[in-house]
């Protein structure tokens, strides 16, 4: 269930989204509707994380209550294996020649075909990896919430490996999104780091709260 609404997310999040310089958009699904059920184009870029979270969140929340689950234990397991899903899948803007950052001569850049560069940048052939620097942070982030989740186990409550998610994940992306030259943007900030400030900002209070009402069993 969470899978199935967390697609639904994610691609309604691209729909609605405007990325600068981006081959589509809402102005593009907004003209030519039946595109939006088009999942299998646009790669990975027809897809966004923070949709996806949030759809994920709506179904296993869904689920949960009828089937009587504890939510917050649930967003604990499904958490170490989201980022690390992140991490896996970001090597698909690789193949994809997509999601790459501003141009650059450095020994590791990656180089784009024309017909994938973005507008303004065709004269450029090499560019940031900023997928392959989001997928090493998701891995880090990774090992984290697995640290966490054993060697802290008796200080945490449920729902703070998820919340740790929202907080580590958040700091990766709103990071990353400087490096973004298609970034939707919401006047001078970057949409993804709205969302990234929002997550942090969640998974900050949850945690402080939830531990300064009573403490965690032991």
């Amino acid at each position: 269930v969470a899978l199935i609404v967390g697609i639904i997310g994610a691609r309604l999040y691209h729909v609605f989204s405007s990325p600068a310089g981006g081959p589509v958009g809402w102005e593009y699904y907004r003209q030519n509707p039946l595109e939006i059920i088009a999942f299998w184009r646009g790669g990975l870029q027809g897809f966004g994380i923070f949709g996806a979270v949030a759809g994920g969140f709506l179904g296993m929340w869904l689920y949960c209550r009828l089937a009587r689950l504890d939510l917050l234990r649930w967003l604990d397991y499904a958490a170490p294996g989201l980022i690390l899903a992140q991490a896996i899948g970001r090597w698909g803007n690789y193949f994809n020649q997509e999601l790459y950052g501003p141009p650059t001569n450095l020994p590791w850049a990656v180089y784009i075909e024309p017909a994938y560069r973005l507008a303004g940048l065709e004269q450029y052939e090499t560019f940031h990896p900023v997928f392959v620097y989001e997928s090493l942070a998701n891995l880090v982030v990774f090992g984290v919430l697995v640290g966490l989740s054993l060697r802290a186990r008796r200080r945490l409550r449920d729902g703070d490996i998820f919340f740790a998610y929202l907080i580590g994940y958040g700091i990766v992306r709103f990071g990353l999104e400087f490096l973004r030259p298609d970034a939707w943007r919401l006047g001078a900030i970057a949409a993804a780091q709205v969302m990234a400030l929002i997550g942090i900002a969640i998974g900050a209070l949850a945690i402080m709260y939830r531990h300064r009402s009573r403490p965690a069993a032991t």
